[in-house]
């Protein structure tokens, strides 16, 4: 983990203007606070929202499907956003780069590994990444859930010691935001993650996510050993504030496990979309393989059923007899050869430990 990395995601709700478009102030605010950062030795990663909202604006097309009109939008509105980034940080002096990418490019290891190659490299030259779905080939089965998924993949990927998603509002409240009994949970600490009692269902008014997702998405990455932190992207220096300065700046930072998970496992924890199958397996298996004080795979013999067609290192989901999903990992067998062991002693894992990852 390198401490001086640092993933932020910038919301819809943060980037777009009341009135409609892009609010280009709120952009240039927050490059002078990435900059500024980038100056002190931080190395920013950037995943930035706001190209749908930037093309809506400009064209109206009542006929256009869902699918359509979101991959119009997006060819025309990622062209200026990026544009808007690219002049903010010349200001700047600072050199930017977009990285546009799909769930479907992130599902092999190979493919994995090549993402994080070309980001790497651009750190290493001083450039900043700017990270966006690319909207104009994506569609529904094949969408992140939103920027906030995205995010997360991102920062595990690329070792970042965290992860800042910035919205319009404070963090997670502990009721509802616009009522003044409610507060912000300042701390979400490991093993009570669980906000579900807290989280408005509502989502985002120009994004896809919701406060759900965002929760969702910063448990799983702070079980994997990054600080995770929910704050409000509309406020001035909020960057310069949570990383920088001593200001009590109200948020909710979710506090890392102290047992990170290796670059694998965090590629596989967040693989489970890519998943061409099911591994369902009986009591005891499902025992063996929770046990926090041993390290177990998914052997054959514990196995009672395949789901699906799938090849070998393909990602599998991991059921236990109640149909209750432990975890996802990757098959060392395909399925047509797997079906035949079901049941049998003596053969090597479909699931290895060092790749799975189990909730």
């Amino acid at each position: 983990m390198q401490e001086k990395r640092i993933a932020i995601k910038i919301g819809s709700n943060v980037l777009a203007a009341k009135e409609g478009g892009l609010d280009l102030d709120r952009i240039k605010q927050l490059v002078s606070q990435i900059s500024t950062l980038h100056k002190k030795g931080f190395e920013i990663i950037l995943i930035s929202s706001g190209a749908v909202a930037a093309g809506r604006s400009q064209i109206t097309d009542d006929k256009l499907d869902a699918v359509s009109a979101r991959q119009l939008f997006s060819a025309i509105g990622q062209a200026k956003l990026i544009n808007h980034y690219y002049d903010f940080f010349k200001e700047q002096g600072i050199i930017c780069g977009q990285v546009l990418t799909t769930k479907e490019s992130l599902g092999t290891r190979s493919h994995y590994l090549n993402q994080r190659n070309c980001m790497e490299v651009m750190l290493q030259h001083g450039v900043v990444p700017i990270v966006n779905e690319n909207d104009t080939i994506s569609v529904t089965e094949l969408m992140f859930t939103d920027n906030d998924e995205l995010s997360g993949m991102v920062a595990t990927m690329m070792d970042a010691s965290r992860l800042i998603i910035l919205s319009n509002i404070d963090g997670i409240y502990d009721g509802n935001p616009s009522e003044p009994t409610s507060s912000v949970i300042r701390e979400v600490f490991p093993g009570k993650r669980d906000l579900s009692a807290y989280i408005q269902t509502s989502k985002s008014s120009f994004g896809r996510g919701g406060m759900q997702t965002k929760t969702n998405i910063a448990s799983k990455v702070a079980d994997e050993g990054l600080e995770v932190i929910i704050a409000n992207g509309k406020k001035d220096d909020i960057l310069l504030k949570l990383l920088t300065s001593h200001d009590e700046v109200i948020c909710t930072r979710f506090l890392p496990s102290e047992e990170p998970a290796t670059s694998v496992k965090k590629w596989i924890a967040h693989s489970e979309g890519f998943a061409k199958g099911e591994i369902h397996i009986d009591a005891k298996a499902a025992e063996a393989l929770m046990d926090e004080e041993t390290a177990s795979s998914v052997l054959m013999v514990g196995v009672t059923e395949i789901i699906g067609n799938f090849e070998k290192d393909d990602i599998v989901k991991i059921f236990d007899v109640n149909n209750h999903q432990l975890g996802v990992g990757k098959t060392q067998y395909a399925s047509e050869d797997a079906k035949k062991l079901i049941g049998k002693k003596g053969k090597k894992p479909i699931v290895h430990y060092d790749y799975m990852y189990l909730f």
